[in-house]
């Protein structure tokens, strides 16, 4: 995680859609989110918010 200053699932997700928006192409993530409002569809729920974000044009 490179992000350290995040402290929940949402502000994880919000990371991760600005991310998309800006220079990321592929997203990977293997390890379970240490946050303590981690669902447990935790992969599905940030390849979407993911996907989503990389189709919002400039």
């Amino acid at each position: 995680m490179q992000h350290h200053e995040l402290q929940s699932f949402e502000e994880l997700k919000e990371k991760i859609g600005e991310h998309a928006q800006k220079e990321e192409r592929f997203f990977r993530m293997d390890v379970r989110p240490p946050f303590h409002d981690t669902p447990e569809n935790w992969e599905d729920i940030l390849e979407s918010v993911f996907t989503a974000a990389n189709k919002i044009p400039d």
